[in-house]
């Protein structure tokens, strides 16, 4: 009887990879002559199981059924199988079978190989559309951003998402825009720009922020987000402590919130409510000199309204700004146009279709609001979450939802130079939709997801 014997056979047919293979031809114990076929594995400790590869599977069956048609047809020659005259000749049948199986090893290590590569470009695939997902996540608005009952103009919806730009946020040359201007007036610029004049003493660079600290909350849905500020060069009546908080979360948004100070903001009890005579839109109102200086609904322009008489005392367009959702912070919110305050006067942050979204920066006349200056960088105003000035310094907000943001970058307007930087920036309710710098208490206050909060700062010595 002859008896072929593959040993290992069951891992070669399932793509395991071996270097050497050996056949030996014996008699056993009882006088049967015996064929051990013998393939090493130096990779791979145990093979897999096959029930995964169906062709392979279907391939060890057919090869298993002509093995035992093999041992079927020796079995009827004979004791020895070898007899001249009998139906099967061994020394013929042993090396044809030997050869096929040679040629079925070769064909299954070739598949092995070929699943192997597939398998190679399937993980790059998966690995490359993750990292796709992960980039995509980073940068859209997050989802259920308008809540039960919010007005569609309030925040912006899917239509009126910012379409997602592939262009990298990392570090971006910036650029300067060079404007004639008077000698008189370049000089007033020099001087509050300059360190150690009385305007600007103390300044410095941006080093630190700390952690925030909850100064209040609003409890209703028109506070998911809104602007809350100091003065920090009041006029009577008011003081630095007086403060004002307006929920910009609403079809009509004219109320102005007053507070004799921040503790009395903590409890809920204004001291008095202002209806301004036109509606603002979003975040980027700020408290300066005794008024309000605000971008009112759909509109390209900026309007102070005096605070003691309760009137609008000027109003001046931002030539060709973006408005209503055309260029706004990451968040959305209508956040194209936004006001700050630093050590030396009033400034206005937007972008225009010249710019093509790159963020721009102009300093206005705080009763007039005439623009004195402006420059544009390359820093796309879509691809940061929020900006303030520090000492003629911009800073940008790298995320509005991440818990751990940074300050990405900074543009100095003495020198028209910009760097980017990576200051922890946390936040704490992971949806922050204003923050400005207080150049008295020399704070950045923020709203966080209803909560109104303050950063401590350093900066480093000028």
């Amino acid at each position: 009887m002859l008896r072929v014997w593959l040993l290992l056979w069951g891992g070669l047919a399932l793509g395991c990879r071996g270097e050497t293979a050996f056949l030996r031809r014996a008699d056993d114990s009882t006088g049967r002559c015996t064929y051990s076929f013998t393939v090493a594995s130096p990779v791979e400790a145990a093979c897999p199981d096959a029930n995964g590869v169906p062709e392979l599977r279907a391939e060890l069956a057919a090869l298993t059924t002509r093995l035992s048609r093999l041992e079927s047809r020796e079995r009827g020659s004979g004791p020895r199988g070898g007899e001249a005259g009998g139906p099967w000749d061994t020394q013929q049948v042993a090396p044809a079978a030997y050869s096929e199986l040679l040629r079925a090893k070769s064909r299954l290590e070739e598949e092995k190989r070929r699943l192997e590569r597939e398998k190679e470009e399937l993980g790059r695939r998966l690995e490359s559309s993750a990292q796709e997902i992960t980039r995509l996540r980073a940068t859209r608005c997050p989802p259920g951003a308008e809540g039960p009952g919010l007005p569609a103009h309030a925040v912006p919806g899917p239509a009126a998402a910012p379409r997602w730009d592939p262009q990298t946020l990392a570090y971006q040359e910036l650029q300067s825009e060079r404007t004639e201007v008077p000698v008189s007036r370049l000089l007033e610029e020099t001087a509050l720009g300059r360190p150690g004049s009385e305007d600007s003493a103390g300044c410095g660079e941006l080093v630190w922020v700390g952690e925030p600290t909850v100064f209040g909350r609003a409890e209703s849905i028109a506070g998911k987000y809104g602007v809350w500020m100091k003065d920090p060069e009041p006029v009577p009546p008011f003081t630095r402590e007086t403060t004002w908080r307006v929920d910009a979360v609403g079809t009509e948004v004219r109320q102005l919130f007053q507070y004799e100070a921040a503790e009395q903001l903590a409890q809920g009890y204004p001291t008095k409510v202002h209806i301004l005579p036109r509606p603002l839109e979003s975040t980027g109102a700020v408290i300066y000199r005794g008024g309000l200086f605000f971008q009112p609904r759909r509109s390209r322009a900026v309007v102070r309204y005096d605070l003691r008489g309760e009137a609008i005392t000027a109003e001046k367009e931002i030539p060709g700004a973006g408005y209503h959702g055309q260029y706004p912070y990451a968040w959305g919110g209508y956040t194209d146009i936004d006001l700050a305050v630093d050590e030396t006067g009033l400034w206005v942050v937007y972008s225009t279709e010249k710019a093509r979204g790159a963020i721009v920066l102009s300093k206005l006349d705080p009763e007039t609001l005439e623009i004195r200056r402006t420059w544009e960088t390359n820093i796309r105003k879509r691809g940061v979450a929020n900006s303030f000035v520090i000492c003629g310094t911009l800073y940008t907000v790298s995320s509005y939802s991440t818990p751990n943001a940074t300050i990405n970058f900074a543009y100095n307007t003495a020198t028209s130079t910009s760097r980017a930087l990576s200051i922890p920036f946390e936040n704490r309710f992971r949806y922050l939709s204003m923050v400005d710098y207080n150049p008295t208490e020399r704070q950045l206050f923020a709203w966080d997801s209803f909560n109104m909060v303050t950063y401590p700062i350093r900066l480093s010595k000028a």
